[in-house]
């Protein structure tokens, strides 16, 4: 077996590569934009290499990745399943694998705390691939931190420089991230991408698209053909801000994105259907009753009567969103709004129903990742 080290020339969606004393960890966000924040649900959630992929061509038959993950607990709540690594030769997922071993990080949500216990590396091992040349991704799980100790492979690995894709940067929540999606490589903005044919930067974190004007930054200086940013439901679920704050907030954002991206497609997406915060305000709060008996669900916290006084409901934020970017696209003729609603709608929510209340299953993922993909990504002009 052959070693080959874990460099960005072979790693795709990650903004940075950290070395770590064993390998490398890779970030969603650069290290000047994390100092920026302290919040430990962002560090988590950034470190999880939603989109991250190794991508090479080779004839080797054997792969196999060492990886330390940090798996999530959560107190009271069923065990969530582990992360998967998908393996995609030419464009088709062939075999899906866990890592063992790993940290563990115990989150109490009651108690709003959280641990991480240590635990030792794993190796992810994938065997009988055909021995012809071939174009192999190995995507990361989106739901663990994945430190990446070592790649080894039983015939030489060549770097993929350029195959003409165009780069879709996208932004936004948890859904963004890929929450209960089934694998990496299924979440919806992956499946967008591979079937809009263009290689992607997720950005979502999870209960962190939040208008941070360090994220702007980061957006504003990366390389991308398409822009996607997905606002809403996490202002809701954290009650950051009033309806007063929030039209600025976004006139701001897109003011720095344009800093460096003038006349890049930028697409503003308002949030999917999500019944309890369509009017209500928040905090979202777990359901404790639920967690007693096992079930992981969350409830609108909000009092409806305090729209009025400006708080943030998802119609409300929709509307807004909506009259910022006609009133921009005057002057912008590359800005354009999509109506989260059209990704996952009413109809949607009755054959599919949120099962916690906020995140989308699985198979909503897929629906919601082939919609995008035909009223966006195919119809741009890339």
């Amino acid at each position: 077996m052959q070693n080959h080290p874990i460099t960005t020339d072979i790693l795709r969606g990650a903004i940075e590569l950290e070395a770590t004393a064993q390998g490398v960890l890779p970030h969603r966000l650069p290290a000047w934009a994390r100092q920026q924040c302290s919040d430990p649900q962002l560090a988590m959630v950034e470190a999880q290499p939603a989109g991250v992929r190794l991508v090479f061509r080779s004839e080797a038959t054997v792969i196999e990745l060492d990886a330390v993950c940090t798996r999530r607990v959560y107190v009271g709540a069923p065990a969530r399943p582990d992360g998967l690594y998908d393996l995609i030769v030419d464009g088709q997922l062939v075999a899906q694998q866990s890592v063992s071993g790993g940290k563990v990080m115990t989150i109490d949500m009651a108690a709003g705390s959280m641990k991480t216990e240590t635990g030792p590396a794993g190796t992810v091992r994938f065997d009988s691939l055909p021995s012809y040349e071939k174009r192999i991704e190995i995507w990361l799980p989106y739901n663990e931190a994945t430190e990446l100790l070592a790649l080894r492979t039983d015939a030489p690995i060549e770097p993929i420089a350029d195959d003409g894709r165009k780069v879709w940067l996208h932004h936004g929540s948890s859904i963004s991230h890929g929450t209960d999606a089934a694998s990496p490589s299924t979440t919806w903005p992956a499946i967008a991408a591979a079937q809009g044919k263009v290689e992607l930067i997720n950005l979502g974190f999870g209960g962190s698209a939040l208008l941070d004007p360090f994220v702007a930054r980061v957006i504003r200086d990366t390389r991308a053909d398409i822009i996607s940013i997905k606002l809403g439901i996490n202002l809701v679920n954290l009650d950051v801000m009033r309806l007063r704050a929030f039209g600025p907030a976004v006139h701001g954002f897109i003011d720095t994105i344009r800093e460096g991206h003038p006349n890049t497609p930028l697409h503003i997406i308002s949030p999917i259907l999500c019944p309890i915060h369509e009017d209500t305000p928040g905090p979202s709060l777990p359901d404790m009753t639920a967690l007693s008996n096992g079930k992981l669900s969350f409830y609108a916290a909000g009092n409806p009567a305090e729209r009025a006084s400006g708080k943030l409901t998802l119609n409300v934020i929709r509307a807004e969103l909506e009259k910022i970017v006609k009133l921009r696209a005057v002057n912008d003729a590359h800005l354009f709004y999509l109506d989260g609603r059209e990704l996952y709608g009413e109809a949607d929510a009755q054959e599919l129903p949120l099962p916690d209340n906020l995140h989308p299953d699985a198979a909503t993922h897929r629906r919601m990742g082939e919609r995008y993909a035909g009223l966006v990504l195919k119809a741009c002009e890339l």
